[in-house]
């Protein structure tokens, strides 16, 4: 997949079919999106291409405001290389991009800019100035500058809507399983393993220590069933975010124990992914108690473990700390 980023100096030459958007998750809807683009393409012997910006808009609009991402850039180039997307063109995100008129923008970026033939975009897509083009003004401009608009419907999860920030609010909450649904494969954190404390060593339970990424959603302190993926070894696991209350309490961070298998990983790069939820964050009276539901929580993390069959067991290779 040929990465582009700005305008591209010469259009492609053979029928552009588009989609346009940030992306940030590549949830079921994105999937849902830039599949209608490829299999177009594909039809009309066409070029799939995606349009993208960075920065964020949000970080351009309203400066100093958090906006904490789904996914890293390197996993989002690697979902639309993986779906066959020809082209990935990422846009910068400035003041005068944003204040461009919906026509503007159309004519400037998506007929003069891409040539392009043929675009897909959500029923809710919103354009232009202050979001004031709709899909109505982008069917009405594109039949103008010659292409088309094909709206595509929102994908539907448990009767309803999948969105980035329906996805936000589930992991926020801890409910990682609803997540994984709309997202369509497990939410996944990566880093690379710092020493710890050892308690967890101490109390039987060793565990791999990751900081937590703070441009990153992050699910809610507690305990979760995961799967861990180290040099391409896909292994059962359960972890814990939090600030350890009961025995110390520090920096946040993501603690991980691999089950049924030691192994030495100060400095390796490894992900993280997120099954199920097995309990919120807790304060023990003793590290007896402690002790005594970790055991609990290592037996309801193996039945959850043991009933899944999704990904990512399937082989994953990290390379450079990405999956």
């Amino acid at each position: 997949m040929k990465i582009t980023r700005g305008l591209p100096t010469v259009p492609p030459a053979s029928c552009p079919v588009l989609t346009i958007g940030n992306f940030d998750g590549q949830h079921l809807g994105h999937r849902a999106l830039v599949e209608a683009v490829v299999n177009c393409a594909q039809q009309v012997n066409g070029f799939p291409m995606v349009l993208s910006f960075a920065p964020h808009p949000v970080e351009v609009l309203r400066p100093g405001s958090v906006h904490k991402f789904l996914s890293d850039d390197e996993e989002k180039i690697a979902f639309f290389d993986r779906l066959g997307v020809g082209e990935l063109v990422i846009l910068p995100f400035t003041k005068e991009l944003a204040s461009l008129t919906p026509d503007q923008f159309v004519g400037q970026v998506l007929r003069d800019g891409l040539g392009i033939r043929k675009l897909f975009v959500g029923e809710n897509f919103v354009f232009g100035k202050g979001r004031s083009g709709a899909v109505k003004d982008l069917i009405e401009l594109g039949a103008k500058a010659d292409f088309s608009v094909e709206p595509i419907a929102p994908v539907i999860v448990g009767q309803e809507v999948v969105s980035s920030t329906r996805i936000r609010k589930c992991l926020t909450a801890g409910d990682v399983a609803q997540g994984a649904q709309c997202l369509g494969r497990p939410y996944m954190l990566e880093g690379t393993v710092i020493p710890g404390e050892k308690r967890g060593k101490q109390f039987g339970w060793p565990t791999a220590n990751l900081r937590l990424p703070g441009h990153r959603v992050l699910p809610a302190d507690g305990v979760y069933a995961t799967l861990t993926v180290i040099k391409s070894e896909c292994l059962d696991s359960i972890a814990y975010i939090g600030t350890r209350p009961t025995v110390s309490k520090g920096e946040r961070l993501l603690e991980v124990h691999m089950f049924d298998k030691t192994v030495q990983l100060y400095g390796e790069d490894i992900s993280v992914h997120f099954i199920e939820g097995v309990r919120g964050d807790m304060t023990f009276d003793n590290v007896q108690d402690l002790v005594s539901q970790m055991d609990h929580d290592g037996l309801r993390a193996r039945d959850i473990l043991r009933n899944y069959s999704g990904q990512p067991r399937i082989p994953v290779v990290v390379q450079g700390g990405k999956a």
